[in-house]
């Protein structure tokens, strides 16, 4: 999934150019790989395409809100999300922890305390070495839980992630 082998690929997606800039400097200085949106649905996009293992996401954004493309993402996967807002009040931190949100940080936030929440939340979500596969293959067909994907004769297949659970737990017993 990271296209540097061991770096984790983190999709920040916010359109204030300042936050853009200093996350980065903050997250690249740590070891990680970073992709910026400055869109709602182009981070949907670039999601499909080439999933994230975590993803950094604002809330107000053109083309489509925070709120929308975390419930998006959540359709089909379970990656890390941390939103990073300007709303503080509980209801807006209330809706998205509800909403699937892993961690939710008001701004203006000290970078490197959003560092350490990425690093918490990682841990969360790494596996050890015992841990049960994440990807199933037979002739033609690849489900990979991790991802919610599944590709039947090289084509990906749009699958509810109930149904996509169900197709790894039998491909794997």
């Amino acid at each position: 999934m990271p296209a540097t082998k061991g770096k984790t690929r983190i999709l920040l997606v916010d359109d204030d150019p300042n936050i853009v800039q200093l996350v980065r400097l903050y997250l690249e200085k740590e070891g990680y790989e970073v992709e910026t949106a400055d869109r709602g649905d182009t981070a949907v996009e670039m999601f499909r395409k080439n999933p994230p293992h975590l993803m950094l996401l604002d809330i107000m954004l053109p083309g489509m809100d925070g709120w929308a493309v975390c419930r998006e993402i959540r359709r089909t996967s379970n990656i890390p999300i941390i939103m990073l807002s300007a709303k503080g009040e509980t209801f807006d931190r209330v809706l998205g922890l509800e909403l699937g949100a892993d961690d939710y940080i008001v701004k203006p936030f000290e970078p490197k305390e959003l560092v350490a929440r990425i690093k918490a939340v990682s841990r969360r979500y790494q596996s050890g070495d015992n841990a049960p596969a994440k990807e199933i293959s037979f002739t033609g067909l690849t489900v990979n839980i991790s991802r919610y994907s599944v590709v039947y004769a090289g084509k990906e297949l749009e699958m509810p992630p109930k149904e996509l659970e169900v197709l790894f737990f039998l491909g794997s017993h």
